[in-house]
């Protein structure tokens, strides 16, 4: 935000916070350590969270750090726009109410950006302190300090708007259908929340394990939408239990379909079929949704001695770390590429690390062998190098001839992506979806291809972070606002 756009009051009051201490003494502060448990407890507990959140004297001392720039690049770094030095700012006079508010301004689920989002790749990679060669400001930090301190304030962020008496639908309670409720929700639209499943988060509950992010934090997020107006029915599937048509005959003026990627990717490799092999979707499910493994729950889940995860993502950080605590002796990260061109977050790539998990690097599965009885009992490896570059810009990976390894394993977890939910593209007659099956969408509106069904977040992209499904949420609630208003 530029200085000349702030109200007097809060230009004086952030002046004055650039003035109490030089530039040179705040760039000598170091950034600060997020605690965390020890990693030989943490490889025993589903529930406790491995970061253990900052100070308020960490976070003051760390938002001390901010510069307050007058042209703030961490903000055009983050794709649902956050005010990065205005929370902060707070945060360091101590108004933690306000520092919320600015957060939820834009954001819905602050506290869960906070602990998931790759500050990273995004805001924290725009950060000032980089020409200085110095760690960035902790963005993420402070973002969940001042969520999880405003909540445990009991500090009510929204309120139901005085109702304009125009229905919309939203299809899937992930971050995108979170995120488009509460945009919708505060310029006074009637918001209906439909979930597939029996709890609303979608991805925060089914794909992300609680060590990494509480279900309690997320249902904090759900109740502030609750207050704000928002109305949620589970166990109800748009294009099955309800259809297109019946939303219309039901007085919805919009839809915004928000379902996901949830169709699991395998490599077309022998042995995918034998026991034991599975993708990461149904094994996060079955625990993070289901209970498995856990006391007072019946759900079945394969267990392994040795158990082999495929890929590099978060996703594959969340299986393996899981499989740690499900009782792997041995859990082992197989990635074609090297470790450089994971696309998890180093802090995942450094939790999974500490909890014994080993890396395959520049190891590919081309055959999965079963035992007599159908069950997985090795994996050949493909040794592999780093080529030229594809149409990301990372390296090829190419096959070493010759460099072909069996490595004894009795569980195997493929998480090598997703494909988008084919049930609503499948159900809508007329709408036009890409040849990955997802649903093709203007991108500064979100609209599709039929006039009040906009769509985001998986379901458009195809598989990409929360904090990008929260994007699109935001532009689609913008669009269908300027499509329902004739603004």
């Amino acid at each position: 935000m530029e200085k000349e756009t702030l109200a007097p009051r809060d230009a004086e009051w952030r002046e004055q916070l650039r003035n109490a201490i030089s530039a040179k003494e705040r760039t000598s502060i170091p950034r600060v350590k997020m605690p965390e448990l020890p990693a030989d407890f943490r490889v025993t507990t589903f529930t406790d969270e491995v970061n253990q959140g900052i100070s308020a004297e960490q976070a003051v001392l760390e938002a001390t750090r901010c510069m307050d720039c007058p042209d703030p690049q961490c903000v055009t770094g983050c794709p649902v726009n956050i005010d990065i030095p205005g929370f902060i700012k707070n945060i360091q006079r101590g108004d933690i109410a306000e520092a919320s508010r600015v957060l939820r301004a834009t954001s819905a689920l602050p506290a869960v950006c906070g602990r998931v989002c790759p500050q990273e790749k995004q805001c924290e990679s725009r950060c000032i302190y980089h020409r200085m060669k110095k760690d960035p400001v902790a963005i993420g930090y402070l973002e969940r300090y001042a969520a999880d301190t405003a909540a445990s304030m009991g500090v009510v962020e929204a309120q139901p708007r005085r109702s304009n008496g125009i229905k919309v639908a939203v299809a899937g309670s992930g971050p995108a259908g979170l995120s488009f409720a509460g945009d919708i929700a505060a310029r006074g639209y009637d918001v209906t929340v439909f979930e597939a499943l029996h709890e609303i988060g979608g991805v925060l509950k089914y794909g992300i394990p609680e060590f990494r992010l509480p279900n309690a934090v997320v249902d904090n997020e759900i109740r502030a939408l609750e207050a704000a107006g928002v109305v949620f029915v589970r166990d109800c599937i748009v294009g099955k239990t309800i259809s297109y048509d019946d939303l219309l005959s039901m007085g919805f003026s919009g839809l915004f379909v928000a379902s996901g990627a949830g169709l699991p990717r395998f490599m077309g490799i022998p042995g995918e079929n034998l026991i034991g092999v599975m993708s990461s979707n149904e094994y996060l499910t079955r625990i993070n949704l289901m209970g498995a493994g856990r006391p007072g729950h019946d759900t079945p889940v394969a267990h392994g001695r040795v158990a082999a995860i495929i890929g590099g993502g978060n996703t594959a950080m969340d299986s393996v770390r899981t499989a740690r605590r499900m009782g792997s002796e041995r859990a082992i990260v197989v990635y074609r590429r090297s470790e450089a061109e994971m696309p998890a977050r180093i802090e995942e790539v450094k939790h999974a690390r500490e909890e014994g998990v080993e890396f395959m690097t520049l190891h590919n599965p081309i055959e999965y062998i079963g035992d007599e009885r159908g069950h997985v009992r090795a994996m050949r490896l493909q040794r592999m190098e780093l080529g030229e570059p594809d149409a990301s810009g990372r390296r090829s990976p190419v096959p070493v001839e010759g460099a072909i390894e069996e490595i004894p394993v009795d569980m195997v977890i493929v998480s090598v992506g997703v494909s988008p939910n084919p049930l609503i593209p499948e159900a809508i007659g007329g709408l036009q979806v890409s040849r990955h099956g997802t649903i093709e969408v203007d991108p500064d509106s979100m609209q599709s291809s039929i006039d009040g069904l906009f769509a985001g977040g998986d379901i458009v992209r195809g598989g990409a972070t929360v904090i990008l499904a929260m994007g699109d949420g935001r532009r689609a609630a913008e669009g269908m606002h300027r499509a329902l208003s004739g603004d």
